[in-house]
């Protein structure tokens, strides 16, 4: 959660501080700036996938996710991301194959019950 430079660290602070009072055009307003600044700082594109997710932008959060992603291919959060917006569109089967890879990052995550006992999600 450590941006680039104080800038960047303000944009990345205030959008999430939105986000997380349900201002989702502000948050988003502010973390398209975000990237447009810093378009290499995965953590805004997957903030910007947070708050397009909420807005049930499942399409576009998933395209935030696999530029996240790229920047930064062991992001747990994003691949988590990506199964639950995958859930949403109804692909289930890329879905598992997200959580399966997120839990490969990190096996304590929240989304590891999504697998249950072992019956597709």
């Amino acid at each position: 959660m450590t941006a680039p430079d104080e800038k960047a660290q303000f944009m990345l602070d205030d959008g999430m501080s939105r986000r997380s009072q349900f201002a989702l055009v502000d948050a988003e307003i502010i973390l398209d700036a975000l990237t447009t600044y810093c378009p290499n700082y995965a953590e805004g594109w997957n903030q910007r996938a947070f708050v397009r997710f909420l807005q049930e932008d499942f399409e576009g959060a998933l395209e935030d996710i696999e530029i996240t992603l790229t920047l930064e291919p062991d992001h747990f959060g994003a691949l988590s991301g990506k199964a639950l917006a995958l859930l949403r569109l109804g692909k289930r089967g890329l879905a598992k194959l997200a959580v399966v890879r997120a839990i490969q990052v990190h096996p304590w995550l929240n989304e590891r019950s999504l697998l249950g006992d072992g019956e597709d999600i």
